[in-house]
């Protein structure tokens, strides 16, 4: 005892307070300090780079540290040690470090004496006359928790180097690589069962406060047990009652949530912000309801009854006591949480407001009529739900989905720009993998259905207003990006397309039809509800046996993509651009609006001329004669769409600025003229764009 008594104050005032202050966080509580904490040591039960740290600390203090070995430990030692050491197969990795390395041959030739110094150390921590001198002076957070792993760590190299010292293994002795591993592995040990200082409580609530920032979002999914999960400070409170809103009830500290789902893990949003929000979000929920509740110091985190939620949704709320108003939504209780997307899921919202009435905003759900005692709404199936399997198909990521009527699989594969005579094996296709385009078919009665796998070219315009030519033409566009498009067409017209939900009322009143009472405001199940508008449009929707026939057939078709379709430059009542892209002479490109309209045709087919001279393509046959005639001739439309294909096609943007020369509008056919011809030049753009200024502008 007393050796350890007299060397410690010498260790401890040499130990560096920012590593270690990882240390003294091991036990504090979790969530808001976590990303303080030290990483798990891998294959060693040495941190290897705290330990390094540590060595150059204490390399030169070690060895002349004065410890008198009493003859008690140094027989306790001796009798410990093997007594034919073991052989040495090796002495280190590469690249690995001296602590490691050293502690790795201490348990080859001294087996056991890591858990010894560790017991020791623990021993010692619980002692009357050593335990007074482990405590932390009141401080700031960081203060503290290096005052504790400090302490402790400094307890840890003394009685390391006492047992090493009176044990002598061969080869590490106790240099001190040996004694700093020993010692880093025995803190880690023995400070995970040691409580914190009694001033550490304070000290991580101030820094808390000082820390904490609005606003704050975070998610993830919270395990129910019984149909309950909180937002509570502690632990989890008991329940006696149901919730007399039907969802929500009050706590000490918090709230209690009632589940639809008895016992899963569902997802929960959880945000907090500065002040109530302005709005009232109805669309997305079934249930909304508003409670105050009394923070009693605040940082209360989401929790199920028996285990936590993950670590980013503890100790999220304000750090402080005051009163808080959650918003708590709700959506999916009646379908029992099945994990789909338009399942079971929540939403708390959080800001800090004087106590207040309970306000029930929503109340639809037939589980919160059962709870408030109310005669349950009649079951009204939602029309989406008839396509929840496709979720769950190689669809479910990314896929256009395109119903035609009025023609035949050979018409609408003309449509898509793909050969109805040559078929390829769907494993092919498969097997490619890139972004080429092709299409399934299948006819179902009137209809022919047309399935992309990851493919786009079925929510076009061009396709849609050939596909549609003889009868009506929809389909509906999804990615693994959340990005959509619903489009309608009949009679080879564009009724609308639109990434839902529509930005303005659809102008055909069969299109605002179809859409009726499928809330594409609320984004769940999106892609479903927009698969019922095709389906309600068209006549014919894709079934699960539809897909399976096309799999089972195991044949699609290569597309040919359509060149972009030609649009005017929209302009504003004043006669400026409506829109600023693009923008390939900057500033000045709004100075086109100024030309006349025979300048600027000139100058999209100047610009398109320059592209094909810089590209060494002025004596090809089709461009050329392209070029002569002004329009693109049928050699060169083929020329043209090929160049988008990956490996089979060259001089995209040769072909899209003799595409782009062609607009019918003279003001955008020479800014998109020009701006594909500057991606023809590549590295040499800014020269042809200086010559552009000066031939349009005279500057």
């Amino acid at each position: 005892m007393e050796p350890v008594l007299a060397a410690l104050p010498t260790v401890a005032a040499r130990i560096p307070a920012a590593p270690v202050a990882a240390l003294g966080r091991l036990v504090a509580p979790s969530g808001p300090v976590d990303r303080l904490r030290p990483a798990p040591p891998r294959g060693s039960p040495v941190d290897q780079l705290l330990a390094e740290r540590l060595l150059g600390a204490l390399e030169l203090t070690i060895p002349d540290v004065l410890i008198v070995v009493p003859e008690v430990l140094a027989r306790h030692v001796r009798a410990r040690m093997p007594q034919t050491p073991a052989a040495v197969a090796g002495l280190s990795a590469s690249g690995e470090s001296e602590t490691r390395s050293a502690v790795a041959l201490l348990d080859q030739v001294a087996p056991g004496l890591r858990e010894l110094v560790t017991g020791l150390v623990a021993a010692l921590a619980g002692h009357e006359r050593v335990s007074p001198l482990l405590e932390a002076a009141p401080g700031a957070e960081h203060e503290v928790a290096a005052a504790h792993g400090g302490v402790h760590l400094a307890l840890a190299v003394v009685t390391s180097l006492a047992v090493l010292r009176a044990a002598r293994p061969p080869i590490v002795g106790s240099d001190p690589p040996v004694v700093v591993g020993v010692a880093l592995d025995a803190a880690i040990r023995v400070l995970r069962q040691r409580p914190m200082p009694d001033a550490y409580a304070v000290a991580l609530r101030e820094r808390l406060r000082a820390d904490y920032v609005l606003p704050r979002f975070s998610a993830g999914d919270v395990p129910v047990q019984e149909h309950h999960f909180a937002l509570v400070e502690g632990d989890f409170p008991a329940v006696a009652a149901e919730p007399s809103n039907g969802l929500v009830q009050v706590v000490p500290g918090g709230i209690v949530v009632r589940t639809g789902v008895p016992s899963a893990a569902v997802p929960v949003w959880l945000r907090v912000v500065g002040e109530e929000p302005a709005v009232v979000e109805l669309d997305a929920w079934q249930e909304v309801v508003d409670v105050s509740y009394t923070a009693v110091d605040g940082a209360a985190s989401v929790l199920g009854p028996a285990v936590p939620a993950p670590a980013h949704l503890q100790g999220q709320t304000p750090p402080w006591p005051g009163s808080i108003r959650a918003r708590v939504s709700a959506r999916g209780r009646d379908e029992h949480g099945d994990g789909r997307e338009g399942g079971e899921r929540y939403e708390i919202v959080l800001w800090s407001a004087a106590p207040a009435d309970e306000v029930v905003h929503k109340a639809t759900d037939r589980l919160g009529h059962r709870l408030r005692g109310e005669p349950e709404p009649p079951v009204a199936p939602r029309p989406e739900a008839a396509y929840r399997w496709v979720r769950n198909t190689v669809l479910g990521m990314a896929a256009t989905v395109t119903v035609v009527t009025g023609s035949g699989p050979e018409r609408v594969l003309a449509a898509f720009g793909a050969d109805p005579t040559e078929p390829v094996a769907l494993t092919e296709l498969f097997e490619e993998g890139g972004s080429d385009p092709w299409v399934a078919v299948l006819p179902v009665g009137d209809a022919v259905l047309a399935v992309e796998y990851n493919g786009w070219q079925g929510a076009q315009m061009p396709v849609l207003r050939l596909a549609s030519a003889r009868g009506r033409a929809a389909s509906m566009y999804w990615n693994v990006n959340a990005l959509t498009n619903l489009s309608f067409a009949r009679g080879g017209v564009m009724l609308a397309s639109f990434e839902p939900p529509p930005p303005d009322a659809p102008g055909d009143a069969e299109v605002i039809a179809v859409l009726e009472g499928l809330e594409l405001e609320d984004y769940h199940e999106r892609v479903e509800k927009c698969l019922v508008a095709v389906e309600r449009f068209t006549g014919r929707g894709l079934r699960a046996e539809d897909l399976e026939r096309i799999e089972a057939a195991g044949v699609a078709y290569r597309i040919l993509p359509r060149l972009p379709e030609h649009h005017p430059e929209e302009r504003r009542p004043d006669g400026t651009r409506r829109w600023s892209k693009p923008d390939p002479l900057g500033p000045d490109t709004d100075a086109l609006l100024a030309l006349p309209e025979p300048a600027l045709r000139e100058l999209a087919w100047w610009a398109a001329a320059q592209a094909v001279e810089h590209s060494g393509l002025g004596s090809h046959p089709a461009v050329s004669a392209s070029l002569a005639t002004r329009t693109l001739t049928s050699d060169a439309d083929v020329l043209a769409r090929t160049s988008g294909l990956e490996g089979r096609g060259a001089h995209r943007y040769v072909w899209l600025a003799l595409h782009q020369a062609m607009n019918p509008d003279a003001l955008s056919a020479a800014i998109r003229a020009l701006d594909a011809a500057r991606y023809a030049f590549g590295p040499d753009a800014s020269a042809f764009l200086d010559q552009a200024r000066e031939r349009a502008l005279g500057r």
